[in-house]
C-alpha cells in the first residue's frame, strides 16, 4: 500500500470507535483486513492458531498507533470461538463490545471430488462451514440484540462457479455462502448487514497450504496475467464496512481482471 493512502485512512478515521474480530488473521486476507481496519480507526481483534504470527501482526498494527488484542485459537473449535467472544467483550481498549466480524478462517484443498485427499475432508467442513456456521450464529444473536453491525463472510469463486480443481473445497465455499444468506434474511430487518465476499486468484499462502504446484495451479493461471493480493481484498471489505448503514451489499466478487474462469 502507498504511504499516501495509508496517511488518508489513518487521517479519515471512517471507523473510528468500531471494534472489528478477524479470524485467520495470520496471513493473506486476514492479516490484509485486519491491517486495513486498524489503520481506518476500527479497534482489532486478531484470532489465529500461531501465535508468533499473531504477535508480529500486533507489534505492526500497535507501531501505527492502532489497538489490537491477539487471541490464539482455531476458529473450528466451538469452545475457541466463545473463548474469542468472551475476550473481545472483556477488552476496554476496544469498548466491551464488537461491531464487525470478520469471518476469514478456512482451509483450502487441491483437487475434485475424485481427486482430493479424502482424508483432509472433515477438517475441511469443520473450519470452512460449522466453524463459520457457529461464529455466524454467535454474532448474529449479539448484533440481533444491539440492532446494529457487520458480519462478513469470505467464500470464494467456487463457491459460486464450481470448478474440478477444488471441487470439494468449492463445496464447502457454497455452504458458506448458504449461511451467508440465511442469517441475512433472519438479522436484516435488525439492522445487522451481511455481506458474503467471493475472491478469485489470490496470490497468498493459501494455494501451498491447500496442495496446490506448478502442474495443478500455476501453469492453469498464468494466461490470467497479474493476479490479485490479500490487500485488493481488504480495500473491498473496508469499502463495504464504510457504506451508510442503510445500504447493504451483500455479494461481492473480485476477481483478477484477467481471470476468465472461475
Amino acid at each position: 500500500m502507498s504511504y499516501d493512502r495509508l496517511n488518508e485512512r489513518m487521517a479519515n478515521g471512517l471507523l473510528a470507535d468500531r471494534t472489528a474480530i478477524i479470524t485467520g488473521a495470520s496471513s493473506g486476507i486476514g492479516r490484509a483486513t485486519a491491517l486495513t481496519l486498524a489503520q481506518a480507526g476500527a479497534a482489532v481483534v486478531i484470532q489465529a492458531r500461531r501465535k508468533y504470527r499473531l504477535d508480529e501482526l500486533a507489534s505492526e498494527i500497535s507501531d501505527q498507533g492502532g489497538k489490537v488484542l491477539t487471541v490464539r485459537g482455531d476458529a473450528g473449535i466451538q469452545a475457541d470461538i466463545d473463548f474469542l467472544l468472551e475476550s473481545t467483550l472483556a477488552w476496554k481498549e476496544g469498548g466491551c463490545k464488537y461491531d464487525i466480524v470478520v469471518v476469514n478462517a478456512g482451509h483450502g484443498l487441491a483437487g475434485g471430488i475424485l481427486s482430493s485427499d479424502e482424508s483432509r475432508w472433515q477438517e475441511t467442513y469443520h473450519i470452512n462451514v460449522l466453524g463459520a456456521a457457529y461464529i455466524m450464529r454467535r454474532a448474529g444473536q449479539y448484533m440481533a440484540q444491539r440492532k446494529s453491525g457487520d458480519i462478513i463472510a469470505i467464500g470464494s469463486v467456487v463457491g459460486r462457479n464450481i470448478s474440478p480443481f477444488s471441487g470439494f473445497y468449492g463445496s464447502s465455499k457454497f455452504a458458506v455462502a448458504g449461511l451467508a444468506e440465511a442469517l441475512r434474511r433472519e438479522i436484516c430487518a435488525l439492522g445487522v448487514r451481511v455481506s458474503l465476499v467471493m475472491p478469485g486468484i489470490v496470490l497468498s499462502e493459501f494455494q501451498e497450504v491447500a496442495g496446490y504446484n506448478e502442474e495443478n495451479f500455476f501453469n492453469t493461471v498464468d494466461q490470467f496475467g497479474k493476479l490479485i493480493e490479500p490487500q485488493d481484498i481488504a480495500e473491498g471489505i473496508y469499502w463495504l464496512l464504510t457504506l451508510p448503514p442503510h445500504v447493504n451489499v451483500n455479494e461481492i466478487m473480485i476477481r483478477p481482471t484477467g481471470q476468465n474462469y472461475p
